[in-house]
């Protein structure tokens, strides 16, 4: 298959998928309905508030976040040249969920800590957690210090998440499971508009793909070819923090999309950051936005976290990837 055709063939998945989750949930809106909606025929004014209020706003957040999570995976990849590496190694995941998990156990709504809300608070623990690791790193200046760096951080912000999870009442044990499993359903217009930062960040990531290819044969050759591989590093990593900061912040933890989707791209079009990036953000949009619709409608009118999908779609491909790098990786 050619190049163009899996180009055309993601696009048109794409669309197709976005239109299918604005007509599938819960509450199933008919083709005729759909097309006065569209023809700016007379409708019900229930289902525009379904269409333009609650799926249209989740449709876009799924896409944003799926397309962000993605290319930094495709990067991290590239940047630490670890085919198991994903945006959640450098901790910012596990640092968002500490900072949330705390903001909701201690109450800090009713502290002066309280003007930066549940979000900004998640954003505020991944970008610390990040800016740790970055400093650890850049101690010693190697790829390994930063990823047992990462590692490490990891372990204590989620040692810290089960403190807050023992200490929490039923009530906030079930909100920090449900928002550490990753969920749409608070998706609205002014997440949608926060989270504009992140294709804005893709395009960043993007302008460094030549650089990327460059360090994948090693920092030595890299810095032979002019660039500035500890500058490149922390502009990636910085990158990764704000894009996965910010999608944490929205709508939690989202597993396995950046580890998975880099790998498939490279099946179907190649190592080349140029066209692994953007389709990485492509394919990561396409699999979120599709998990959160198999997620509304497989026990509608309930709804199953889009982070359980996720982890059903990464976990046997990272055991499968695992196995057949496990001569590369020594293991």
């Amino acid at each position: 298959m050619t190049k163009p055709i899996v180009w055309m063939i993601l696009t048109l998945a794409v669309v197709a998928s976005a239109l299918a989750a604005m007509f599938f949930g819960s509450a199933t809106i008919s083709v005729a309905q759909g097309w006065s909606l569209i023809s700016g025929e007379s409708t019900s004014p229930l289902v525009e508030t379904i269409i333009f209020q609650i799926r249209l706003p989740r449709v876009l957040l799924a896409l944003i976040v799926g397309a962000g999570t993605a290319a930094t995976g495709a990067a991290i990849q590239g940047m630490f040249r670890n085919p198991l590496a994903d945006p959640a190694l450098i901790g910012v995941s596990s640092g968002a969920a500490l900072f949330a998990a705390g903001y909701m156990v201690l109450n800090l709504h009713n502290s002066a800590w309280g003007f930066l809300g549940l979000a900004g608070s998640a954003f505020t623990g991944g970008f610390i957690t990040t800016l740790l690791v970055l400093k650890v790193g850049q101690r010693s200046g190697t790829i390994s210090s930063m990823l047992l760096a990462g590692i490490a951080v990891n372990a204590i912000a989620l040692a810290g998440v089960g403190l807050f999870s023992y200490l929490s009442s039923d009530l906030q044990l079930r909100s920090v499971a449900f928002w550490a499993l990753g969920s749409f359903n608070g998706a609205d217009w002014v997440g949608v508009q926060v989270a504009l930062v992140i294709p804005l960040v893709v395009l960043l990531l993007y302008r460094d793909s030549q650089k990327l290819n460059a360090v994948t044969l090693g920092d030595l050759e890299a810095t032979h070819l002019g660039i500035n591989v500890p500058r490149l590093r922390t502009r990636i990593v910085l990158y990764t923090a704000v894009i996965t900061g910010t999608s944490v912040a929205l709508v939690g933890i989202i597993a396995f999309i950046g580890l998975v989707v880099p790998h498939l791209i490279r099946l179907m079009l190649g190592s080349n950051h140029h066209t692994v990036i953007p389709g990485s953000a492509l394919l990561g949009a396409l699999l979120l936005l599709m998990a959160d619709t198999l997620g509304r409608v497989i026990i509608a009118p309930a709804e199953l976290p889009v982070g359980i999908l996720t982890a059903l779609l990464g976990g046997p491909f990272f055991i499968y990837l695992v196995v057949q790098q496990k001569g590369r990786l020594g293991i």
